[in-house]
């Protein structure tokens, strides 16, 4: 039997802490608020003094949770805490607004055609690889920045028609990891019922920095098109301020859609950056999974352009991506909130209270996946997975609410990994070893450090 790595994350106690134990093991990190037993739990229950919460792992509890819509809506401290970054938009809103969003946002989605993207995605990518040249490869390169610049910049040309330049991509970088960090203590602070101000003021800054980097851009865009009629790019932007209210037939606001584009700009790079992180980590721990990974790039595609064709036929590179995802969910839990007293299973659901359901722990939980912490692309070839690939991998959600950028981040993401692999063995500096933190999503604590030969 092949022994597969086993990549970090944070080793659970057997019981239950208290609760001044638990806020403090969960200060920087929501994963390290788990026990043992969270991973095989059917239907948990945490109370604490500001929230009761209650988290569903059971499948048939998940897939009903998911596929429920309105009637399992975001909860309002997931709003709250996004809400500086994204104001009330398309990921944010819940019922009868969420549905007029979807239906103006749609057609902006189109731009994420694989076909019309992936030429944006090489480009990326290829400045990604200049990059990468430059640095002083004699030591150990911080990707953790780096894959930002290249999901933000890829982002950047889909919404805007222009590249992210390394000093706004910096920015950026910079600005949401504080931006993360203040918001997550801010949410703990409210979960335990202690008043958070301090922190939720210190998270406007961060949060203008990075609408700062754009907000030129939407402001210019926004005027020319209501008041000169100019359409220079039909890009995500175009679309987001040419969208009319299926109704009343009204035009986003500015501010409007200031927040729908934060909101793309935010799920589009981020959680990219973040699967991009950790994939590359792995393969650097993983000689065998990286050279056969090689072997099939230089066979579909030797020293030519990559296209969507060529990705299509990659498998390897394929469940690499869908196996980090596993691993490493960039969102690691989706929290709704319960509109009504329910019962679920033997609990009885009071109104209010926050219904979790948490990739995290149902993609790593050992009644699903057979060496369920350990990195293994190869899983999900065996037919005897077919029913948990179903069932217990959906780090892009399920239902109404589905990530409608699955594709895009599949394409994206498989395109900087077989650009990166065909022109460098990866490898992992002696004594480096991340620690993954889980905020608003899941990055490497003190950033992704990694050593790149190139490939002669």
């Amino acid at each position: 039997m092949t022994e597969h790595f086993t990549p970090p994350y944070p080793q659970p106690p057997r019981t239950r802490r208290g609760l001044v134990k638990r806020f403090f093991r969960g200060w920087h990190s929501w994963i390290h608020v788990l026990f043992e037993k969270s991973y095989t739990m059917k239907l948990g229950e945490i109370r604490m003094p500001g929230q009761t919460m209650y988290i569903a792992n059971e499948l048939p509890l998940v897939d009903k949770i998911l596929r429920g819509g309105t009637a399992y809506p975001k909860h309002r401290e997931l709003v709250r805490n996004l809400s500086p970054l994204i104001g009330n938009s398309v990921f944010s809103a819940n019922g009868a607004d969420w549905e007029s969003q979807r239906a103006m946002v749609n057609p902006a989605f189109a731009h994420t055609a694989l076909g019309r993207s992936m030429p944006l995605m090489v480009a990326a990518a290829d400045d990604l690889l200049a990059r990468l040249k430059a640095a002083d490869r004699s030591r150990a390169v911080d990707i953790d920045p780096m894959m930002t610049h290249v999901a933000a910049d890829i982002i950047f040309r889909t919404l805007f028609s222009e590249a992210l330049d390394e000093y706004r991509s910096n920015i950026i970088h910079t600005a949401f990891g504080r931006f993360q960090r203040l918001a997550h203590s801010a949410s703990m602070l409210r979960l335990y019922g202690v008043p958070a101000g301090w922190f939720e003021r210190a998270a406007l800054k961060p949060a203008k920095a990075i609408h700062d980097v754009f907000r030129p851009i939407v402001e210019a865009r926004y005027r020319g098109f209501h008041e000169r009629g100019e359409a220079p790019h039909k890009d995500i932007l175009q679309s987001l301020i040419e969208a009319k209210h299926p109704e009343t037939g009204e035009h986003f606001t500015l501010q409007q859609v200031m927040d729908q584009v934060s909101t793309v700009f935010l799920a589009g790079h981020e959680t990219s950056a973040s699967t991009m992180t950790w994939a590359l980590y792995m393969l650097a721990e993983c000689a065998h999974i990286q050279d056969a990974a090689r072997a099939e790039v230089t066979a579909l595609a030797g020293d030519a352009p990559l296209d969507a064709a060529m990705l299509k036929d990659m498998g390897a590179v394929r469940n690499i991506f869908r196996e980090t995802l596993r691993l490493y969910p960039p969102v690691a839990f989706f929290p709704r909130e319960v509109t009504c007293p329910m019962p679920m299973r033997d609990k009885q659901l009071e109104e209010g209270a926050m219904l979790v359901v948490a990739p995290w722990l149902t993609q790593r939980n050992k009644e699903n996946w057979s060496c369920p912490h350990s990195f293994d692309p190869d899983r999900f070839e065996d037919p005897a997975n077919a029913d948990m690939v179903k069932q217990a991998w959906f780090p892009f959600g399920r239902g109404p609410r589905v990530c409608v950028g699955a594709g895009f981040a599949q394409q994206e993401v498989m395109t900087v990994i077989a650009s990166v692999i065909r022109r460098y063995r990866l490898s992992v500096p002696p004594g480096f070893k991340p620690e993954p933190i889980s905020r608003l999503t899941i990055r490497p604590r003190t950033g992704m450090k990694l050593m790149f030969e190139a490939v002669v």
